[in-house]
């Protein structure tokens, strides 16, 4: 099998639009020999991750969560937080939630590249 490599400008795309692009072309439900449990996607390397566009209030009011395992133990953090730290970790939880929920997701997920 031989894997591609697709280049991505995220400039002025909308997040979840493009996430579900990535999605397809790492899980390589574009090809014609495409079955659900191989792994036989393609590179994604995605340029200018900081200059995708949110739309509605997202940047403001989307908060993602997360659980430590202890009592009370729920964290948030906001979108826009996490978007100054790095803008391709958005893009990149949006993907992962996108991508199967099997042993092929960590594979996959590892084949998006950020420059």
């Amino acid at each position: 099998m031989k894997r591609g490599t697709h280049t991505i400008d995220v400039t002025g795309k909308v997040l979840g639009r493009l996430a579900t692009e990535i999605a397809i072309l790492l899980r390589g439900k574009q090809k014609p020999d495409f079955v659900p449990y191989r792994d036989m996607g393609d590179f994604v390397i995605v340029k200018n991750a900081d200059k995708i566009k949110l739309t509605g209030k997202k940047r403001k009011e989307k908060k993602y969560y997360h659980h430590t395992g202890y009592l009370g133990g729920l964290k948030e953090v906001p979108l826009e937080k996490i978007f100054k730290r790095d803008p391709g970790e958005i893009l990149r939880r949006a993907v992962y939630g996108m991508l199967p929920k099997n042993k092929l997701r960590a594979k996959q997920i590892k084949r998006l590249k950020f420059e």
